[in-house]
């Protein structure tokens, strides 16, 4: 049963054949979603920045007084 030593090595078969291993990848997919999401929240914070500060500096009837 040579199947089962195949398991967990991947890094050492990476390592062994100038490859990114199959747990690096994940991690690395992982970050890089994790980035992209934060990225959308940072859009959404700003757009939601921008649009308050338009409607404050819009003012109204008692800000003319």
């Amino acid at each position: 049963m040579a199947f089962f030593g195949l398991i967990g090595n991947d890094q050492k078969l990476a390592q062994q054949y100038g490859g990114e291993s199959a747990s690096d990848k994940a991690a690395r997919k992982r970050r890089e979603s994790h980035h992209r999401n934060a990225r959308a929240a940072d859009q959404q914070g700003q757009a939601w920045e921008a649009s308050e500060r338009a409607r404050q500096d819009r003012g109204g009837w008692w800000r003319t007084r």
